[in-house]
Parts: C-alpha cells; sequence; structure tokens
C-alpha cells in the first residue's frame, strides 16, 4: 500500500469568516474564494480529500504550517489530524471530526501568540508500517491575524462592540484645520479590498522584520509607523509639504488609503505625496487590516519639540524681529507649531511594561525626528504621556511635548547672562484639542461624529494635576530643567491681546486688531509691528500677506488700539494649500524694556462638495450621483476634476473632469454608478482646480436588493 495522496485541502473561506469577523474581505466573498483568512487563538474547519479511502490503523496525516523562509519554533506548526486532540491556546492542533471515505474534516487550533501573516501549509501522508511518506503543497493563502476578539489576545478589547467601529469600520474622519476651523475630513480606510492584505506582507518585509516578532502588536505598531514613511527604508508614502506636487499626488486629493496602497503592491516604490492625515489614513488601513484595533487621533496646536526641552522656544530680535531659527541648537531643526497634527492610536496589552500601561498607544508615521535612529515613534501609552512618566518606551517625551510643552518667548538681551530674557510662558497654547472619530456614528456633512479625547492624553489645562505630569517629564530631563529655571515673572504694565479673527470666507475682508491697555500713571511710548502672513499647516512660512509697524503713545491709564484691513485682493494671490493664515503681533515698550508677542492662527474656509441621488440605489442597476458646490470666487475655476471613492462602486475611485467654472457659478457634475453591494455605502469626494483646492464632501446611502 502506498502512503495517501492529497487530491483536495479545503477550509471553506466564507464559513470559517463568519466565525472569525473576517467576513468583509473582498476575497472570501469572490464567486469560488482561493483565499483564507482567520483569527489566531479561534478553531477553524477545514477538510482534506485523498486519492483512496483513509484508513485509521494505518494512515496518518501531518499538518506543517510555516510562516517566512527560516522556521523555528515561533515560526512552525506542526501537528498529525487526530481524534483526541484537545484544543489549546499556547500551541498547535488539529482534531478529526469525521471520516467519510477518502475525505477527512478536521478542526484546526492556532496558537494565541501565532505570528500575523501568510502561512503556507504543507501536507505530509505516511504509512505506520513504512518510512515512506507522500508531500502536498497547498497553493492557496492562508492569512492568519490578531484576533482582538480573543481575551487571550494581547490586542483584546474588552468592550468588543467597540471592535466594529476600531477594526471592522472601512470609512472614518481625520479633523484638520486650526483650532477654530477644524473640521472632519472624509477617508476611505478601505482595509477589505483585496491589494490590502498583499501589500501589508510586502511593507512588514520592506521593513526586514523578523517573522517571529510579527506576534507581538508592540513591534508590529513600532514597525507600521516606520514603514509608512520611506524615509529609512522604501516605504510606503513620501512627505512633502511645499505645495509642489506635480509629480505625483497632491495630498489632498487622496479620498483613501487603498490607491496608495495599490500603488505601491504594483510599482513596489514609494508613493508621492504624504501630509499627516495620509501617513496616518494609510496606518489606520494597515492596523484595521492586520486585526489591531486603531483610531486616527488630531490634536489642534501641535508642538514638534526638536531639542527635548518639553518646551516650544520662539526667539526674538533685541527688536522683537521673530528669528526663524534656535541661536542655541544649531545642529537642530527649530522647534515648530503646527496648526495641527495627526497621529494613531492601536489597542494592545503591555507586557513589557508595568501593569497599568496598556489600552490605546499612540504612534506616528509622519516622519519628524528619529527613534533608536529610525524615523518612527511609538507605541507610546497614553497613561504615560498624561502621567509625563517618559522614563517608559516608547518615545513618550515627544509625544508629551506634543500635547502639553510650554510655549516659551525669548528675546536677545545682551545685558542677562544667559544673553537672552523672558518674554512670556503660555501653558495653555499647545495641544488645545484632540479628536477622533466616535465610534458607530458618521456625519458626511457635519462633525456629529466628533469625539473630545484630550482628557484621555492630558489631565485639564492649568489644574495641579496637568503641571505635575509636565513637571515630572521635566525631572527626568537636564535639558528641560535648565529651561524651566529660566522662567522670570516681570511685573508687566501694559496688557496686550490679540483679538481672535472670526470666521473668514474664501473671498471676503477681514480686519486685525490688537488691544493695549496702559494700567500705571505714566504715559508709555510704544513700537508695535502687526503681519498677516500665509503659512503651511506644519508652521512653515509661505508669505507675508501685509505688514504694518508703527510707534504710538498711550497715555496713563488709556486704552488705544492698533489694526490693519487685510482685503481679498491681498491674501487670494498669497495663499497656500488649505489656505492656513498666521497673524503675528509684537511690541517693545520703550521707557521699560517690556517686550510682548502673540499669534493666532486660522483657516480660510472653503464650502463643501454636495453628494445627492437622483433615486434610490439598487443593487446592480445604474444610478446617478450629482456632485455640486458654488464657486465662491469672483474668478473663473480652471483645470477642473472630481474624485469620488467609494467601496460599494465597481472602479472604486473614479475621477472626472468637469468644464470651467465662472464666478459665484455652480458647478456641478453627473456621475453614473451603479451599486456592488447592499447595505449602506459611503462616498467621499475631493475638487480640485488650479485656482482652488482641497474641496471636500461625502455622504452615505443606502443600497437596497433588487
Amino acid at each position: 500500500m502506498e502512503p495517501l495522496q492529497v487530491d483536495v485541502v479545503y477550509f471553506y473561506p466564507r464559513d470559517n469568516a463568519q466565525a472569525h469577523n473576517t467576513q468583509k474581505y473582498e476575497v472570501v466573498n469572490e464567486e469560488n474564494p482561493t483565499v483564507t483568512i482567520v483569527r489566531r487563538g479561534q478553531p477553524f474547519s477545514g477538510v482534506v480529500r485523498f486519492n483512496r479511502d483513509f484508513d485509521e490503523n494505518e494512515d496518518t496525516i501531518q499538518l506543517v504550517f510555516i510562516i517566512g523562509d527560516k522556521p523555528n519554533l515561533d515560526t512552525q506548526g506542526s501537528m498529525y489530524i487526530r481524534r483526541d486532540a484537545v484544543p489549546d491556546k499556547h500551541r498547535w492542533s488539529a482534531k478529526m471530526l469525521d471520516v467519510q471515505g477518502n475525505t477527512v474534516s478536521f478542526q484546526l487550533s492556532t496558537p494565541v501568540t501565532a505570528p500575523v501573516g501568510s502561512w503556507v501549509l504543507r501536507v505530509v501522508t505516511r504509512l505506520k508500517s513504512s518510512p515512506q511518506r507522500a508531500v502536498y503543497d497547498f497553493d492557496q493563502d492562508l492569512y492568519i491575524l490578531f484576533n482582538p476578539w480573543n481575551p487571550d489576545d494581547q490586542t483584546y478589547m474588552e468592550d468588543t462592540q467597540l471592535l466594529q467601529e476600531y477594526v471592522m469600520n472601512d470609512v472614518g474622519k481625520v479633523w484638520v484645520g486650526p483650532l477654530k476651523t477644524t473640521r472632519g475630513k472624509p477617508w476611505a480606510y478601505g482595509q477589505f479590498d483585496q491589494h490590502v492584505l498583499p501589500a501589508c506582507m510586502l511593507m512588514l518585509d520592506r521593513a526586514n522584520m523578523p517573522y517571529n516578532h510579527r506576534s507581538d502588536p508592540v513591534k508590529m505598531a513600532r514597525v507600521i509607523s516606520q514603514i509608512v514613511n520611506e524615509n529609512d527604508d522604501g516605504g510606503v508614502l513620501v512627505g512633502r509639504w511645499d505645495g509642489e506636487y506635480e509629480d505625483g499626488t497632491a495630498p489632498s486629493e487622496w479620498t483613501g488609503s487603498v490607491d496608495i496602497l495599490e500603488q505601491f503592491l504594483e510599482t513596489q516604490e514609494p508613493v508621492a505625496y504624504g501630509q499627516c492625515w495620509v501617513f496616518a489614513g494609510v496606518v489606520t488601513t494597515v492596523c484595521r487590516a492586520l486585526g489591531l484595533p486603531s483610531r486616527v487621533v488630531s490634536n489642534l496646536v501641535s508642538a514638534h519639540d526638536a531639542n527635548s526641552t518639553l518646551t516650544v522656544d520662539k526667539y526674538y530680535s533685541e527688536t522683537m524681529e521673530e528669528l526663524g531659527f534656535d541661536p542655541n541648537n544649531e545642529n537642530t531643526n527649530a522647534d515648530s507649531i503646527w496648526n495641527y497634527h495627526v497621529w494613531n492610536d492601536i489597542w494592545m496589552a503591555r507586557p513589557d511594561l508595568p501593569a497599568g500601561y496598556g489600552g490605546w498607544q499612540a504612534i506616528d508615521a509622519t516622519p519628524q525626528e528619529t527613534s533608536q535612529g529610525i524615523f518612527r515613534c511609538g507605541p507610546a501609552p497614553l497613561e504615560a504621556i498624561k502621567q509625563g512618566n517618559i522614563g517608559v518606551n516608547y518615545d513618550v517625551e515627544f509625544m508629551l511635548a506634543s500635547v502639553n510643552a510650554d510655549l516659551m518667548r525669548w528675546r536677545i538681551n545682551p545685558d542677562d547672562e544667559t544673553g537672552y530674557s523672558m518674554v512670556d510662558s503660555n501653558q495653555y497654547h499647545i495641544g488645545r484639542m484632540v479628536l477622533t472619530k466616535k465610534p458607530y456614528v458618521f456625519d458626511p456633512n457635519g462633525d456629529g461624529d466628533r469625539e473630545n479625547i484630550t482628557d484621555q492624553y492630558k489631565f485639564q489645562e492649568g489644574t495641579p494635576s496637568e503641571r505635575l505630569a509636565l513637571m515630572n517629564g521635566v525631572r527626568f530631563s537636564e535639558r528641560a530643567k535648565r529651561y524651566y529655571q529660566m522662567l522670570s515673572n516681570a511685573e508687566n504694565d501694559i496688557k496686550f491681546k490679540l483679538r481672535d479673527v472670526d470666521t473668514v470666507q474664501i473671498g471676503k475682508d477681514f480686519r486685525v486688531v490688537v488691544d493695549i491697555e496702559n494700567s500705571c500713571n505714566e504715559g508709555r511710548n510704544i513700537k508695535a509691528s502687526l503681519s498677516t502672513t500665509s503659512v503651511f499647516y506644519n508652521g512653515v512660512r509661505a508669505e507675508v500677506v501685509k505688514k504694518v509697524e508703527g510707534k504710538m503713545f498711550v497715555g496713563p491709564n488709556k486704552k488705544e488700539q492698533i489694526s490693519i484691513v487685510v482685503k481679498a485682493d491681498d491674501y487670494l494671490p498669497k495663499l497656500v494649500e488649505y489656505c492656513n493664515m498666521k497673524i503675528s503681533a509684537m511690541a517693545i515698550v520703550d521707557e521699560t524694556k517690556q517686550s510682548w508677542a502673540d499669534d493666532d492662527d486660522f483657516q480660510i474656509i472653503k464650502p463643501n462638495i454636495n453628494i445627492k441621488f437622483n433615486e434610490d440605489l439598487i443593487l446592480g442597476q445604474p444610478a446617478v450621483a450629482v456632485l455640486s458646490f458654488t464657486n465662491p470666487l469672483e474668478r473663473t475655476l480652471t483645470g477642473c476634476e472630481f474624485r469620488v471613492t467609494s467601496s460599494g462602486i465597481a472602479g472604486r475611485t473614479l475621477k472626472l473632469p468637469v468644464p470651467e467654472a465662472g464666478p459665484l457659478e455652480l458647478i456641478k457634475a453627473e456621475l453614473p454608478i451603479q451599486p456592488n453591494k447592499e447595505g449602506k455605502i459611503n462616498f467621499v469626494a475631493t475638487f480640485k482646480s488650479v485656482e482652488l483646492k482641497d474641496i471636500n464632501g461625502a455622504a452615505s446611502v443606502e443600497v437596497f436588493e433588487g
């Protein structure tokens, strides 16, 4: 008798997907699926058919699972299919369920610590009475993913309802824009698209991640934060912030992650271009695809502490002209303040740390500073950031500064032994609000799905707990200690107040005002300057739009103001992407040398795209989506194009050129669509033209059965 020869191995891709919460992956919904996707630590079913009847007394069936090219104890699972096999969360086993002639059905159990990724299977059959064996290599993909539904998995989330948002939801929002005008930008994650898991495997291989490390979500999160940017290892996205994107796709034009990951997979080259929310959108797609609970986080008024002082330091000349560099640290970048910055939180236990640091962990894939020599950041436990425990892995100090640094302004002062005197210190400026999308809600046209999670990152500003947490961080940093020891509390008898600019619609004029109050009994001569500048969202200045300088006298116990009017014609030619503006005001008092500076960021507001459907959407039937908005400018828009993404239509992303639009004219486009899945589907749209970019819109719509 010869050993059994395998005819067919089958893993019931659809049935196993239902039990394993993997039923949304496109590849398991094909007519004849050839890819199996399961979660670790949870049994799944299989069947094997042979060239002859199975003889329990004579035949043995061995299954050998391998991930990677150098199998070892951690990256190989070997087991015999046995009737008496007992599932065990720490090891591989295969329990024989039934024998029908030449067909054996079985239930397979994987360890809850199995590395995550694409596994290969080899079936080895032997006769008990002979050393002869037959080998069969299974040629279909079998993915094993993290299992946050399993209490024994390191990624387990106790409130498993939340996994419908943080693993299963394939559309979301990213909050972008300055504090006063921040808005949710819709983003299609598309983690179940057929290209995503293969792209994830390419990413992990590119990062040379050892296969035995792929079982650990801490190491996995760290590598994901490294490989989504291309700075060290040919990763997914090239970052660019200067407005020059002609040789790629402008960051504002992307509607989701799948086009990016598909291009990366096809070309095996980094994709141009990304900015922070694009990096964060792709990270969420990758994490959710692999089974890591993940959310996108936006920090409004975000510090980039380039020199580990837990402060953001701005320097001014003796006459209060702002210096664009850090005179104390010529070897590093100057500290900067971003209007907003976007990163990710990932949920996991932290067995590598003392108790109490599990839960949400911050990671940041936008390349800013290196961590252990590589551009990556995190995972940093939110609890450690909140408490100021900067000795905890990884990169807590950088994240603490991002949300809670103090803003300090320094003026060159030759009379001071340090060479500088402090202008002021602001404890409230940084980390004004930390936002994410609220679970289970999607508001395509408003902010009803916004969740404020500032209290998860820090105590309320100005409270003793918040100061203690920051000083806790300062205590462990020699450099930070020196800066905080220089705080001066000089008495100032002139009060300056820069008024907030209210909402400005694009094409409208606005006014900038500084109120000055002299509370002493003597008159004061004041030198002041007021300027408006267009800025990129990461704080880099583009062009001065308007500037006034002058001297004024403020009598004893009197109030005065200085102001400028900025007309649309002043700023429109100088706007850069996302229409962010910065007002800067500076003053110095002749008699007392009191100095003051303040700035304010705001955004010129643009319209949203309206998406409407002319009729009910029926599965498989052609329909029309109508996209529209009004040109807000008193000038013609040229080179106009809509871009629309939806997981529920063929082609997924469609580009639609439209004719040029005259001043204040309605821009309208009809998009033929044919829904290919029922239930709720989401549409995400962007619009660009030569004169006006970064217009967004979204819609949710129900598709009915025919």
